[in-house]
């Protein structure tokens, strides 16, 4: 059961949604707070519906029915075009511009300050690619630096699609600790990923699978309530639960 919070600290608030894909049902009747100032795992095999939630919160998905509120307002409303950055799992940057031009384009395109530019680069641990056209970067480069334009104008909420796919292990702990950073500074961030030993670096974890939510609460209480030594371990069980009460469900 999906338990309210209180307004006031919800960032995301999605109550009943559904989307379709033609005659294909992808969200099945989704209910869900995303908390301000956490960082928050959506966790689930690849095709379960991630990247349609994302999409809905942002406000680029057409739903069947249902409410997505975002920092108070509509998803996709005008007013949150500032205060939401998207990261899409194909790097969203231009190849025949430098890290720098790119970001200074996205700057002007948002209307944030000129000193937004270093900032966001030096957070992203990208000054040293600064110069660098995109097009020669690897793809975890390029992954930064879309997460770099997301940064721009310190959006209260960010919404960021599989940000570690296929970067190194250093790496990837350099951004978890940006993302923590980031969640205590005040910011919201929906994390996605289908690699679930991420789970245990959130501060809550949304696991889903075939269009369903499974579970919504902290690692600690996943582990807890399933009795696992593992978030993978623990994920595995949920579905087995989940089963099982199907099938009585079924069968009654």
């Amino acid at each position: 059961m999906h338990l309210m919070m209180n307004s006031a600290a919800v960032a995301v608030r999605i109550e009943d949604l559904r989307v379709r894909r033609g005659r294909s049902p992808v969200l099945h009747g989704l209910s869900l707070d995303v908390p301000r100032g956490q960082v928050v795992g959506l966790l689930g095999p690849s095709g379960c519906g991630k990247t349609t939630l994302m999409r809905a919160i942002v406000g680029v998905q057409v739903i069947q029915s249902g409410t997505v509120t975002v920092l108070g307002l509509p998803g996709g409303s005008a007013a949150l075009r500032h205060r939401v950055g998207y990261v899409t799992q194909a790097a969203s940057v231009y190849d025949d511009l430098t890290v720098r031009q790119n970001i200074d384009y996205f700057r002007r395109v948002l209307g944030a300050p000129a000193t937004d530019v270093d900032r966001v680069l030096d957070a992203t641990s990208l000054g040293d690619q600064a110069g660098q056209l995109v097009g020669e970067l690897s793809g975890g480069q390029r992954s930064r630096v879309s997460l770099a334009a997301a940064l721009l104008g310190s959006p209260e909420l960010l919404v960021l699609d599989e940000p570690t796919v296929g970067l190194d292990p250093v790496l990837r702990v350099e951004l978890w600790e940006l993302f923590h950073r980031l969640a205590a500074s005040g910011v919201s961030l929906l994390v996605s990923s289908h690699v679930m030993d991420e789970a245990t670096r959130c501060d809550r974890l949304l696991l889903m699978r075939d269009g369903e939510i499974l579970f919504d609460d902290t690692p600690a209480g996943l582990l807890a309530s399933t009795g696992a030594a593992d978030a993978e371990s623990a994920f595995l069980e949920v579905i087995t639960r989940r089963a099982e009460e199907q099938s009585a469900g079924g069968a009654a």
